[in-house]
């Protein structure tokens, strides 16, 4: 899907907060901003054709071999290539989910069918996509209910997008887990656990059998210099982007609440940063283009998930200010219904 997706903020004029994307937007930039300029020159050349690397460090920073893990542009470009490397796949998605999933399955012949609970695997299928903590619920699948799952249905691939992983305080796989299963892969996204979309970075780890049938689909240099010279510098100063949990959660529990007490407004539970929400009266769309154009802030319109209808909109908490603006503003529009 190549429109639809949050963080259009490209569509408008004039954005000062930013609810659309599931990144954390406050984390001070200024020291990769420099050490980038630095690193123009470098543009000059071709970059590591695999991101070696970036591979290696990040092999040793997560205590598994280097066969075990590889890096890609950004968890959708590992999303595609899965698809590609198992084509023409019986593969089931829980959803409601992220988009990709399906778009990639379709795009390389799955047979593709949708689950609304993990429960509901059966031993047909070949493949099962299923992000955790998932897009756009930010719900949590347990990880004992996970773990008996996996090894209940030995035969099928899990594919399992931990892209928010570093959102949650709830357990979930570690890469050195997953990559003592057969049939587990984790994808990772430093897109969102630094707030870099722009550089398109993420990377897969697990199995190694598995891996190397997704590495012989890969195409050389997708993963540009920049971004590799990004990862390095973020991976060695990891310690200026700590996530502040505790005053995330304070920030959802505030959001969470507010939100419902406008009583138009259901509010679903949430295990990380991000929520969704369901307009009792009115449109996501319409809300959307309210709170965009009278107070330049921005929500995702989640109606174009699988199984969610118009009234759905997701939110991933920012500051406090912005968070009361938001309530604010949301105010208005229902006394404006």
């Amino acid at each position: 899907m190549i429109k639809g997706h949050g963080d259009d903020i490209y569509d408008y004029s004039n954005i000062s907060s930013n609810f659309s994307a599931n990144t954390y937007n406050h984390f001070c930039h200024d020291g990769l901003y420099k050490f980038l300029s630095e690193q123009l020159p470098t543009i000059a050349n071709y970059p590591e054709a695999d991101a070696s690397s970036l591979e290696q460090d990040l092999s040793l920073q997560l205590g598994i071999n280097r066969d075990e893990l590889m890096v890609t542009n950004g968890a959708t470009e590992a999303i595609y290539l899965i698809a590609q490397a198992f084509s023409h796949s019986n593969s089931a998605i829980v959803g409601p989910t992220f988009s990709e999933y399906g778009d990639a399955c379709q795009m390389h012949h799955h047979n593709v069918r949708y689950l609304t609970d993990l429960q509901q695997v059966t031993n047909d299928l070949q493949m099962v996509w299923l992000c955790n903590p998932n897009n756009p619920t930010g719900r949590v699948t347990p990880l004992e209910q996970l773990e008996q799952v996996i090894l209940a249905n030995s035969q099928t691939f899990f594919i399992i997008d931990s892209s928010y992983a570093p959102f949650t305080n709830l357990p979930l796989p570690s890469c050195r887990e997953a990559a003592k299963y057969k049939n587990v892969l984790l994808l990772h996204s430093m897109t969102k656990r630094f707030a870099i979309p722009g550089l398109r970075l993420g990377f897969i780890t697990g199995n190694r059998v598995l891996l190397s049938k997704i590495k012989s689909q890969r195409m050389p240099w997708s993963v540009n210099q920049m971004a590799i010279c990004a990862g390095k510098y973020l991976l060695k100063n990891q310690h200026q982007y700590n996530i502040n949990l505790l005053e995330l959660f304070n920030e959802v529990k505030y959001l969470s609440k507010a939100l419902a007490d406008t009583r138009f407004l259901e509010v679903q539970p949430t295990d990380c940063h991000f929520m969704l929400v369901a307009c009792r009266c009115g449109s996501a769309k319409e809300l959307k283009e309210f709170l965009a154009t009278r107070h330049g802030i921005l929500i995702r319109d989640a109606s174009n998930f699988w199984g969610l209808d118009d009234s759905f909109f997701r939110v991933a908490v920012q500051s406090h200010s912005e968070n009361v603006n938001l309530v604010k503003g949301i105010e208005q529009w229902k006394n404006s219904l």
